[in-house]
């Protein structure tokens, strides 16, 4: 990892109507991971974050490198697989617990996502997970190596949820029967809860299972959601990779289908026609959509003051599109209401504690993935 170098540049914001601005940041490059996918801040201010080869590092807010964090659950990287999110428990500072996603093999070259949860233990050169346990898992296991999703994000009543990508089967996105294709909530031990849509009990307060529904579910009809947040009046959002096409932004609701693959405003790989959600009126339609695709890799809702112009709207990570997108919402509806060129695929954007961004390159070869920090430009 390198020192922190200042870069003066020239970032154009291009509006949805094309229009060009100067972008209202200065760019700090701080340091450099290899496929570095995520990144979570401790309370001490230093940083956790995931490469997707399967090494949690811990690092300082000026680049100060302190080592990979022991105890990480072995990985299956290939394609689109590897370590993913990194989230801390609400009450970290109470438990010291750390949620991880990331794709584990299983029999007949099959895999899926997983997530587990450890304690973290903090010294001031390193840091350890321990007591390691899996709290969900992808169901079924397939072969392929994509689509695998696997966001992570808590709710203020502490819920877990996790987005389950369709690992480019298209009908489980359908099925109740699998969890492939989801949304899910979860307690945080990954116990289901008793108020989730799908959940039926009888009189003993015994979970029914007659129909092999998945009691996790929350909504269904998903591609590949890569980004999932809150935003500050707790409405929760998702964000997913279309097909050739179609990339959307969907209002995420109890029991919500989204129509996936019977509907996209995208069409098949090979050319072949999908229907347009507004045919088929049953489904939710995305609040907002792109075509030619953004590929959207993350999203969060920003609070903070460094930007105050930006405060309560959602910004978005792009890998395709090369770019950082701001999102205007309002209620129901979006608006996309800027975009930032960062001149590479950018895989993760997040919120520093003083408000300021911080964003990471999706670079897969080895030292090139940047860890860019972004404050108002003087």
């Amino acid at each position: 990892m390198t020192k922190p170098l200042t870069i003066m540049i020239s970032v154009l914001a291009m509006t949805c109507v094309q229009a060009q601005t100067e972008a209202p940041f200065d760019v700090t490059e701080v340091t450099k991971f290899d496929e570095p996918w995520s990144m979570a801040f401790l309370p001490d201010g230093r940083m956790l974050v995931a490469e997707k080869k399967g090494r949690l590092q811990l690092v300082g807010q000026d680049g100060q490198p302190f080592g990979s964090v022991r105890g990480i659950p072995d990985v299956d990287y290939l394609g689109h697989g590897g370590l993913g999110d990194v989230v801390l428990h609400p009450e970290f500072e109470e438990n010291g617990l750390v949620y991880l996603s990331y794709v584990e093999g299983a029999v007949g070259r099959t895999r899926g996502a997983a997530v587990a949860r450890g304690r973290l233990t903090l010294t001031d050169r390193r840091g350890t997970l321990s007591d390691l346990e899996v709290v969900w898992r992808q169901y079924p296991k397939m072969v392929g190596y994509g689509h695998y999703g696997h966001r992570i994000a808590f709710d203020d009543d502490g819920y877990l949820w996790i987005s389950s990508g369709d690992r480019q089967k298209f009908t489980p996105s359908q099925d109740m029967q699998s969890n492939v294709g989801k949304i899910v909530r979860l307690h945080d031990d990954g116990s289901i809860p008793a108020d989730n849509p799908f959940v039926e009990y009888d009189s003993t307060d015994a979970l029914v299972d007659d129909e092999g529904v998945y009691p996790e579910i929350w909504s269904l009809g998903h591609r590949n959601p890569l980004g999932m947040t809150y935003d500050l009046n707790g409405q929760l959002w998702a964000i997913e990779m279309g097909p050739r096409g179609g990339d959307e932004l969907n209002r995420i609701v109890r029991g919500g289908n989204y129509g996936y693959p019977t509907v996209s405003n995208g069409e098949h790989y090979d050319g072949r026609a999908i229907p347009d959600h507004d045919t088929n009126p049953e489904f939710n339609q995305p609040v907002l959509w792109w075509t030619p695709v953004i590929s959207p890799a993350h999203l969060i809702a920003y609070s903070g003051d460094a930007f105050p112009e930006w405060h309560g709207n959602l910004i978005t990570a792009g890998l395709s599109s090369r770019a950082i997108i701001r999102i205007e919402i309002n209620g129901d509806t979006a608006t996309e209401a800027e975009r930032f060129p960062m001149g590479a695929p950018i895989r993760s954007v997040v919120q520093g504690p003083e408000g300021a961004l911080w964003v990471l390159e999706d670079e897969s070869r080895e030292g090139t993935g940047r860890l860019l920090k972004l404050t108002p430009r003087n």
